[in-house]
């Protein structure tokens, strides 16, 4: 799953949990854009990509923050 969200969406993503449970992992996926409209339509179409695969198990919780609060 992270390397299809790598190559499908360009996202960076990394294992945050469950590292030693089998078959059970949580993930955590950034995106970057210029623009919050282009971006949540990206994080739209992630969530549906891994809802396909995996519609009983997943769950999501998301965030945005802008480039003045990162610095």
């Amino acid at each position: 799953m992270k390397a299809q969200l790598r190559q499908r969406f360009g996202a960076t993503v990394a294992e945050t949990d469950h590292h030693e449970l089998w078959q059970r992992a949580t993930l955590t996926a950034a995106l970057v854009g210029r623009e919050l409209g282009p971006l949540e339509g990206a994080m739209d179409d992630l969530e549906r990509f891994v809802l396909s695969r995996f519609p009983e198990t997943v769950h999501f919780r998301r965030g945005v923050i802008t480039s003045e609060e990162v610095l």
